[in-house]
C-alpha cells in the first residue's frame, strides 16, 4: 500500500478563480504594512548606529558585533588550536602498514598494536578504525578472511 503524503497541497486548479484572485488581493494588500514595517526597523537600526558612534563605539565589519578602541581582540579559534600536537611520522600509515605486513597475514587488533610498536605514533582515540580503514580501501592490502589481511 502506497504511503500518504504529508502536507500535501491541492492543486491550484482545484480552486475557482474568484477565490484565487481574493487571496491575491488579501496578499498584496499586506505589502504596504511590511513596507512600512521594514522602514520603521531600518530607521531604528540608524538610530542605534548613532548611539554607538556617540559612546565611541566603532562598528565592526562582520556580523555587526562591535567593539570599543583599546581593547585587545580575542584570537580566532584556529584549527588544531586545541593544545594537542599531531605526532610526526617518517612514513605513512599505509606504508608502514605495507612494511609490516609483508609475507604475513594478521587481524586488525594485531596489526594495530603491532603498528605502534614498529614506532608509528598517534593521537587517535579510534586508531584500530583508522587501521581498519586503511586494509580496507588501499589495494596493496589483500584481506584473507575476516579481519584477516597479508600485503598483496
Amino acid at each position: 500500500m502506497a504511503k500518504k503524503r504529508r502536507g500535501r497541497r491541492p492543486a491550484l486548479a482545484n480552486y475557482p478563480i474568484a477565490e484565487l484572485q481574493r487571496e491575491m488581493e488579501r496578499r498584496a494588500s499586506q505589502v504596504g504594512d511590511m513596507v512600512r514595517e521594514r522602514d520603521a526597523l531600518l530607521a531604528r537600526v540608524s538610530e542605534l548606529e548613532a548611539e554607538i558612534s556617540a559612546f565611541d563605539g566603532v562598528l565592526a565589519v562582520r556580523a555587526g558585533t562591535v567593539r570599543r578602541p583599546g581593547r585587545p581582540r580575542k584570537a580566532a579559534p584556529t584549527r588544531g588550536s586545541t593544545g594537542r600536537k599531531r605526532p610526526k611520522n617518517d612514513m605513512s600509515l599505509a606504508e608502514a602498514l605495507v612494511k609490516l605486513l609483508k609475507n604475513r597475514t594478521m587481524g586488525v587488533t594485531e596489526i594495530t598494536s603491532a603498528v605502534q610498536k614498529a614506532g608509528y605514533k598517534t593521537n587517535a582515540e579510534n586508531f584500530r578504525t583508522i587501521v581498519n580503514q586503511t586494509l580496507i580501501k588501499d589495494a596493496r592490502f589483500k584481506k584473507i578472511s575476516r579481519g584477516q589481511y597479508t600485503a598483496a
